[in-house]
């Protein structure tokens, strides 16, 4: 059996749960791994079929989306080129994590393919999202439209969505408290967090931020280039994570037991609906870095609780379901 997986390569979400599913895929058959997108720092162990330019968007310094940044990379005329270009009859199973070039290549060449991703679990209604309908439903219907759709969020919201994929190197931690606070906000500039989180000086405060390469330290706050291992190690003796309106950080971290607080992205509607769908576990969440913040911060610091979740092991057994459902070559033999 040949298998395609295509992956986001906007933000780290995408690439940390291929890191859990890409070995249980190549039990199956042959896997090749397909990666678009400019803005992930961590990477796969095993070598990339293709590496496409894709369709990303890049993150501003003040909350937000850099607009014009996100202008200046797109490249539509080789979006276009490989979306046409790009061979997949050969394959027996393509699966897509919100990856949009093999998505509406599929499209163009009538092969089916199944959504293996958190941001498909909006093709529910019953997935929390703001009152008011937002033009970026859109892009979940869109953006990397799929036969079939297989989704994860924070609880199961219909039936075919289940809990977050942690990955292994998470579920082996072995969690302790040194006291600190770990940071990841990566539509905020370094600047801006120290000088707000540097305030709050009776914690120790360690960032990991896209624009550093290497570490530095001003007072209480250590920053540190995004490093996945590094990153993975203050997660897990942290006592507290203040991050985006991302999914794969925030589940890991309540499944770590520590406390959460989440800062989604200005204009962002699927970051905003991920922190809706928090805060409905109890996670406090914060719209903006504005002159109320640090108070807010001593107070989650103080008063913040530690939320209990169940997110089960079943990463292996969804794979299984999804390839002796989907799989071409399975059903044929079947």
């Amino acid at each position: 059996m040949k298998i395609l997986y295509a992956i986001q390569g906007t933000g780290n979400g995408h690439i940390s749960r291929a890191r859990e599913i890409v070995p249980l895929l190549q039990q199956y058959g042959e896997l090749d791994l397909l990666v678009s997108g400019t803005e992930a720092e961590v990477s796969l162990s095993q070598p990339l079929k293709y590496r496409l330019h894709g369709f990303s968007f890049v993150f501003g310094t003040k909350g937000g989306v850099d607009k014009w940044a996100t202008y200046k990379l797109m490249n539509l005329r080789q979006l276009w080129h490989d979306i046409n270009h790009l061979p997949l009859k050969q394959y027996d199973l393509i699966v897509n994590d919100f990856e949009p070039v093999s998505a509406w290549a599929c499209r163009r060449q009538k092969l089916p393919s199944v959504s293996l991703s958190h941001q498909c679990s909006f093709i529910s209604p019953k997935t929390p999202r703001p009152a008011k309908w937002n033009v970026a439903e859109w892009l979940f219907k869109y953006y990397s439209p799929t036969t079939w759709h297989i989704g994860f969020h924070f609880e199961r919201y219909d039936d075919f969505i289940h809990t977050p994929v942690i990955r292994s190197e998470i579920r082996n931690l072995e969690p302790t408290n040194e006291g600190h606070y770990a940071v990841y906000l990566p539509a905020y500039d370094d600047k801006t967090l120290i000088s707000h989180l540097g305030k709050v000086k009776d914690v120790e405060w360690q960032i990991f931020s896209k624009r550093q390469k290497t570490t530095y330290r001003e007072g209480n706050v250590s920053v540190f280039p995004v490093n996945n291992d590094a990153f993975n190690k203050s997660l897990a003796s942290c006592d507290g994570l203040l991050t985006g309106g991302g999914f794969e950080g925030p589940a890991e971290a309540l499944f770590l037991q520590k406390k959460v607080m989440m800062i989604p992205m200005t204009g962002q509607y699927e970051q905003q609906c991920n922190a809706l769908a928090a805060s409905r576990l109890g996670v406090p969440v914060v719209q903006a870095i504005d002159e109320n913040f640090v108070d807010t911060v001593h107070n989650w610091i103080s008063n913040g609780q530690r939320i209990i979740v169940d997110f089960p092991d079943e990463t292996a057994r969804i794979v299984d379901d999804m390839v002796r459902k989907y799989a071409r070559a399975e059903v044929v033999s079947a």
